[in-house]
């Protein structure tokens, strides 16, 4: 997929409020999902947090976190988060638009938003919250072939949880779920367009 046929098959969600109150008493919160174009098409870049962490360790994310008082929006959160843990500016980034946000077990209320790096973007990474930062293709993590489910019981219900593999990693919990609802939302959009439906063209000013 390249960054025009993203672009025209993903609407944009409406803004996301400045700060959101989240219901049962769930934190808002905001990652970033970054996305890369190169020659051989779009790739996502992801993080391996660090092992030192006391939530999550060592697993894939999304850089983000939670809104803190003085953030502006969501979308504001997702960017400082992105530049705090891996030195990318907001300046080389174009935010896209937003997906539905996702209840994770951690009691946070995360919006996942979608956005465009400058190809030639610098990594810094924190040392106290990233181990590592890479890309992946797009293709991949999308291709429902790659998804696998695992139902588990969990408060007297159970849940699926999926995962993506890649490489000697697998990608699970939140950001595969996220991953899935982009997965679902653009093959949404491309039936949509086949039945001759309008579909938004976004432009990144």
């Amino acid at each position: 997929m390249t960054r025009t046929e993203l672009l025209t098959r993903f609407l944009l969600q409406r803004p996301a409020p400045a700060h959101r109150l989240a219901l049962g008493g769930l934190k808002p919160a905001a990652v970033l999902m970054p996305l890369v174009e190169r020659p051989r098409g779009l790739h996502l870049l992801l993080t391996r947090r660090s092992p030192a962490l006391r939530h999550h360790p060592g697993q894939i994310s999304f850089p983000g976190g939670r809104q803190d008082p003085e953030d502006e929006s969501l979308i504001h959160t997702a960017l400082r988060e992105t530049e705090e843990e891996l030195g990318i500016p907001a300046a080389q980034i174009r935010v896209i638009g937003s997906l539905t946000p996702l209840n994770t077990v951690s009691r946070y209320d995360v919006l996942p938003v979608l956005a465009m790096l400058d190809p030639g973007y610098r990594l810094t990474l924190s040392q106290d919250e990233v181990a590592q930062a890479f890309e992946v293709p797009l293709s991949h993590v999308l291709n429902p072939a790659h998804h696998i489910a695992l139902t588990l019981p969990r408060s007297g219900r159970h849940h699926t949880i999926y995962w993506i593999p890649w490489g000697h990693s697998f990608i699970w919990g939140a950001t595969a779920s996220m991953i899935r609802q982009l997965a679902q939302h653009l093959s949404e959009q491309h039936i949509d367009n086949l039945c001759g439906r309008e579909i938004i063209q976004l432009t990144l000013k």
